[in-house]
């Protein structure tokens, strides 16, 4: 659903006069899934410990589907939006349990790899949700059958899980012995069964020993023992900067507006942007890939601080690309603009020279109508609305609303896609791989849940300000701000994060807790030096 509405949304904008003329509700119809979410994600938490890891999917299977049904059969932006919350509650909940169970009900020698499966079907999902916003442009009802589509891959989960064992860790865990040895013995070879069984009773005691021991019962007795920690204290700074640095680099601007970015890069048909988005969330799966062979080769900081420099550049070079199609162009004609009399933009005078830009900035929201035959040449500016686009379509012309045609487009483009390239196997993954590794196993719990509820949070503030931004300042410059913002990312990272490949758990916490702690210096417990574990200096 995250990736079904990048494309919808540019249908349900036709359908709906109000959100040509209001971005603040278009940028609401996105980001309520990510409101929703966060409450999800905290919800889903209480949810796994209290009823378990499979009735928890299932909730969150159903609050999708019911979502899904709302947006489908929607009368207007504000039932797309209830809609929406639901499905962020599913989404919510599913994110944080769907690994969980995964790894809990997976036999250790491929748990590893059944995890990492997880985040690259994520990224694939994302292209076919874009692959299914192209099959349904030529649809009656187009975004009510993407949105209602979308609910399928929910149902199918609902009956598989209706099939699958609870986590037998859960079970476990609740004194159900027996229905925990049933499902390892499905799971497990029959002569390694009494292994495991042993294998998670310590486990499970261990868990409850460390748990007892910052009180278990005392949500704010963790966090004071959390936060009176200087290992954990170091850690979440890592980890929680990351996890914002992921989201306010705009790759979630990216992922939910593509098209509408296609479209500010001069590409006016609902088609085109679709199918040019494909590009970008088909880079992302691959991306993903990439991550899995080379961030256990590379290290993971070396990784991140490698993707923020293509980021930094490939922004630098979108804002720039966006800003020199601005400057050129095409112009508003009177000529062409006077056929359209009874549909002219009303702030247009024929004695003041406007461009293509000046027309999309008018304050009573309004298109540009491209020459016939040669989108580069003057053109009309015209009132919003379905009825004008109608008319400038009829004439054989693009219709723009949200950029300009230019000769730039393509560049932008290649910007976008290189961006996304630097992002992917960097900054997509890797936060997620720090936040798994750079906590005290007591503190895991906690820490991992405040990192998490920073990014969601993070990615509500992007998401609810691009279009916003855009139509304040322009496409160029907020391009440019994030590169800005992703050059601060790049230092801060640099200077708080350090390095946590090949080192046990055990080695994380001494590391954090050594007195010359540098991030930036790599850490050797092999060698240590007059007691010290502070290492040669590295990226």
């Amino acid at each position: 659903m995250l990736g079904v509405i990048s494309g919808a949304l540019l249908f349900i904008r036709d359908d709906f006069i109000e959100l040509q003329k209001n971005t603040t509700l278009r940028e609401t119809i996105v980001s309520m899934v990510v409101a929703g979410a966060i409450v999800g994600a905290g919800l889903g938490g209480w949810m796994n410990d209290r009823f378990g890891r499979r009735p928890s999917l299932i909730i969150a299977d159903v609050l999708f589907l019911a979502g899904a049904a709302i947006m489908a059969f929607a009368p207007s932006p504000a039932v797309i939006i209830v809609g929406r919350v639901f499905v962020g509650l599913g989404v919510g909940m599913a994110s944080m349990t769907a690994p969980l169970y995964i790894s809990e009900v997976s036999p250790a020698r491929i748990r590893g790899a059944l995890v990492s499966t997880n985040g690259l079907l994520i990224t694939g999902g994302q292209f076919m949700a874009y692959l299914i916003n192209l099959a349904f442009t030529k649809v009656p009802g187009t975004w009510r059958w993407m949105l209602g589509i979308a609910g399928f891959p929910a149902l199918l989960q609902f009956i598989l899980m209706l099939t699958l064992p609870e986590s037998p860790r859960w079970l476990y865990r609740q004194g159900r012995k027996e229905e925990t040895a049933a499902i390892l013995r499905k799971i497990y070879p029959a002569n390694e069964v009494e292994e495991e069984i042993e294998s998670l009773r310590k486990l499970v005691e261990d868990e409850m020993v460390l748990e007892g021991s910052i009180g278990e019962q005392s949500v704010f007795g963790k966090l004071k023992k959390a936060f009176g920690s200087k290992v954990v204290r170091r850690g979440l700074m890592a980890g929680v900067i990351v996890q914002v640095a992921q989201q306010f680099v705009g790759i979630n601007t990216v992922m939910y507006y593509s098209p509408t970015i296609v479209q500010l890069a001069g590409f006016a048909s609902n088609d085109t942007a679709m199918a040019l988005s494909l590009i970008t969330s088909g880079l992302n799966a691959v991306g993903s890939i990439v991550s899995m062979f080379f961030v256990d080769r590379v290290g993971r900081r070396r990784l991140m601080l490698l993707s923020l420099v293509g980021i930094v550049v490939w922004l630098a070079v979108l804002g720039s690309t966006f800003l020199r199609a601005a400057h050129n162009a095409p112009p508003v004609s009177d000529v062409e603009t006077r056929p359209f009399a009874n549909q002219t933009c009303p702030e247009y005078n024929p004695n003041v020279h406007w461009s293509c830009m000046d027309c999309l900035r008018a304050a009573s929201t309004c298109g540009f109508c491209a020459h016939e035959g040669n989108a580069l040449r003057p053109g009309a500016c015209l009132a919003l609305n379905n009825e004008t686009r109608g008319v400038c379509h009829a004439d054989h012309r693009e219709f723009y609303s949200e950029g300009c045609p230019n000769k730039y487009g393509w560049l932008a483009l290649l910007a976008l896609a290189a961006y996304i390239v630097s992002y992917s196997p960097g900054m997509g993954t890797v936060p997620w791989i720090v936040n798994s590794e750079i906590y005290p196993l007591r503190f895991r719990g906690i820490c991992g849940g405040i990192a998490a509820v920073a990014n969601w949070v993070s990615n509500l503030i992007v998401t609810q300000t691009f279009l916003t931004l855009t139509k304040a300042l322009g496409s160029a410059a907020t391009f440019l701000l994030f590169c800005g913002v992703s050059f601060m990312a790049l230092i801060v990272v640099f200077l708080t994060v350090p390095e946590t490949k090949g080192l046990q758990f055990k080695e994380v916490e001494k590391m954090l807790g050594s007195k010359n702690y540098r991030p930036w210096k790599r850490y050797h417990p092999e060698a240590p030096t007059k007691g010290r574990e502070i290492g040669v200096a590295m990226l």
